[in-house]
């Protein structure tokens, strides 16, 4: 296919470009499409990112280095357990199992505090992470060596009519497909281009800190209650984040993000004393049916929609990517594509109906 990648600002610069960088899987209960479309992309992101890097000579700095969740008194250590055999049954890969463990309370650790883990502590070895900014890099590299991509930035699309794709410089692009793709910005601009009843999504801001920890990268990551703290390839350590629907200064943080250092250092003590080197704030796609949106355009087939991953977004993009396309081309290559029900355009468009009720 020739395609042209259009970004209304810098390619990577929104909340692709971030710091934290987590690729957490989600609870092994309750198991459903939605989670089992997200464990399968957790697995297929480490051979892709592996062919990525091995194409372009860069890394993106993963690492599947698991993560550690503190249990705070009986009930969450009980509520663990139930999970451990979960896992057993859902974490099924094609060539092992991961593990949700148990562990008694941790005496001695430099990196996760005992007094954090009263009842234990929780590890899973599905967790992993990278470094989004490394990973657009090693993208935007390999599509600068293709000929059949063109990328054009600071030139967002206005109007999508017919099989032309106007941008806001007034050049005009022939396409047979288009992807909306654009993180938040996707609801308003599908708003703008298709007469649905409802925008179907809202951003959300995030606050997150990089702290220059000199930490070991084989570390794992750590989770309590909102708080990541991601340890980075480089020794660098990422502290993230808030979860804010409303805000004034959607690119500024404040003491939000302070209160979140202020916990992520009562988790790891040895934290508290690494400089701060970056406070970054953006934000996020969350769909208002809350799973990812995934889905041609009611009334044009032309048409796919791809966002609303919130937090999970960065560890499925590429699959989000790859059912996409598939849906754009599903006439053309004679098959169907199947995807949880929860990703479609009337599941989102259903559940904003009961919201407003």
């Amino acid at each position: 296919m020739s395609v042209v990648l259009v970004d209304a600002g810098a390619i990577g610069a929104g909340a692709s470009g971030g710091i934290l960088g987590a690729l957490m899987p989600h609870a092994p209960e309750r198991w459903n499409g939605k989670k089992q479309f997200q464990f399968e992309a957790l697995l297929s992101l480490e051979p892709a990112i592996a062919a990525l890097e091995a194409e372009t000579g860069l890394s993106t700095g993963y690492g599947r280095i698991g993560r550690l969740m503190p249990l705070l008194d009986q009930r969450q250590l009980d509520r663990a357990r139930e999970r451990e055999a979960d896992a057993g049954r859902n974490w099924q890969g094609r060539d092992r199992s991961f593990r949700w463990t148990v562990h008694p309370p941790a005496t001695g650790s430099n990196w996760l505090a005992a007094a954090a883990a009263p009842a234990g502590v929780v590890f899973d070895n599905l967790s992993a992470r990278l470094d989004p900014r490394r990973l657009c890099a090693a993208l935007r590299t390999s599509l600068d060596a293709r000929p059949n991509v063109l990328l054009v930035e600071h030139d967002g699309l206005q109007h999508w009519h017919a099989g032309k794709a106007e941008l806001a410089s007034g050049a005009v692009i022939s396409a047979d497909r288009l992807a909306v793709t654009a993180g938040h910005q996707s609801f308003p601009l599908l708003a703008s281009l298709f007469p649905l009843p409802t925008e179907l999504g809202m951003p959300v801001k995030g606050q997150a800190a990089l702290l220059d920890a000199r930490c070991d990268p084989a570390q794992p990551l750590i989770f309590d209650d909102g708080v990541y703290i991601i340890p980075h390839a480089d020794g660098t350590v990422a502290i993230g984040s808030t979860s804010e629907n409303s805000f004034d200064a959607p690119f500024s943080t404040d003491a939000q993000l302070e209160d979140l250092l202020a916990r992520a250092y009562a988790l790891c003590p040895s934290l508290a004393d690494a400089p701060v080197i970056e406070r970054w704030a953006g934000l996020r796609p969350r769909a208002i049916g809350r799973d990812p949106l995934v889905d041609l355009v009611p009334g044009d087939a032309n048409t796919v929609i791809a966002t609303g991953g919130f937090k999970i977004t960065l560890g499925i993009a590429h699959a989000m990517a790859e059912a996409a396309l598939n849906r754009l081309l599903e006439r053309l290559l004679g098959r169907s594509v199947e995807l949880p029900e929860s990703f479609s355009i009337d599941y989102h468009l259903a559940k904003a109906a009961r919201i407003k009720r």
